[in-house]
């Protein structure tokens, strides 16, 4: 607006975001997978008991389809005997307004070893993004969402922070992600057994306090990749052995040898 009316550089402007809108929906349109894949079966990454959220029991997608996340599944460590969550095994509380951030080293997840689902390659890694302060106070998620846009943007691990990428053959693909900072103890060209520890929980790319994001996918890389469905075989909290993934906010729990389920293997 130049007091003449609209002017070229406003018609240019709002073209460009329709032309990136549409090449994102595209996008998106494209990593949609189709709904008759079974779910593939692996091993759990984690030893202990954790906390599911944003799982696909709950939802589908349950993160969103870009980035092969259409079922992926947040967990974080909850090793508490009681229902009364994390803050039970001493994280820290939600703050409404202050402190906006927490060391990622106060909550349990942080720095907990994690396990290969299954035997396989590793095909990529990030080791490099530092792990940032927690973002449970609410100027901390609005600064997640806007921090979350930004590293949309950017390369994959600006989003999915240090991570790592198995070949499990047959055209399955797992990915761990938010990882610690110089934890790998992996490189690309590795080979990898089921249960092997692989890295550390941390706090890196896009998340709101220490967790592990993992998924499965149909190629190794999650810009073009379709996610994949999984299921493991662990228990409840009654001790109960089940096959799936839970709902959220259930927990899996594992022992501490190897990990439960078959191998995608290939």
């Amino acid at each position: 607006m130049n007091g003449k009316g609209l002017g070229p550089l406003w018609y240019s402007g709002v073209a460009l975001l329709a032309v990136g809108g549409l090449m994102r929906w595209t996008l998106v349109r494209r990593q949609r997978p189709p709904r008759e894949r079974s779910p593939v079966p692996v091993g759990m990454p984690v030893a202990g008991r954790w906390m599911v959220l944003n799982g696909p029991a709950t939802k589908v997608p349950s993160h969103v389809h870009s980035l092969a996340q259409t079922y992926a599944v947040d967990l974080k460590l909850d090793p508490s005997p009681s229902a009364a969550g994390a803050d039970a095994a001493g994280a820290p509380p939600f703050g409404w307004f202050l402190p906006f951030g927490r060391s990622p080293r106060r909550y349990p997840s942080f720095g907990v070893p994690l396990r290969a689902v299954a035997d396989g390659v590793v095909v990529a890694t990030a080791s490099g993004q530092r792990d940032h302060l927690s973002r449970t106070s609410l100027p901390g998620l609005a600064y997640l969402y806007l921090e979350g846009f930004v590293r949309s943007l950017g390369l994959t691990r600006h989003l999915l922070g240090n991570y790592i990428v198995l070949d499990l053959g047959n055209g399955v693909y797992a990915v761990c992600a938010h990882l610690r900072r110089g934890s790998l103890r992996v490189a690309v060209g590795d080979r990898v057994t089921a249960g092997q520890e692989i890295a550390e929980c941390g706090n890196s790319g896009n998340s709101s306090e220490p967790h592990l994001h993992f998924q499965l996918m149909d190629g190794p890389d999650v810009m073009t990749a379709r996610g994949l469905p999984f299921a493991w075989d662990y228990l409840d909290d009654d001790g109960v052995r089940r096959t799936g993934v839970p709902e959220d906010f259930a927990h899996v729990v594992t022992d501490r040898g190897a990990p439960c389920g078959a191998a995608a293997g290939g």
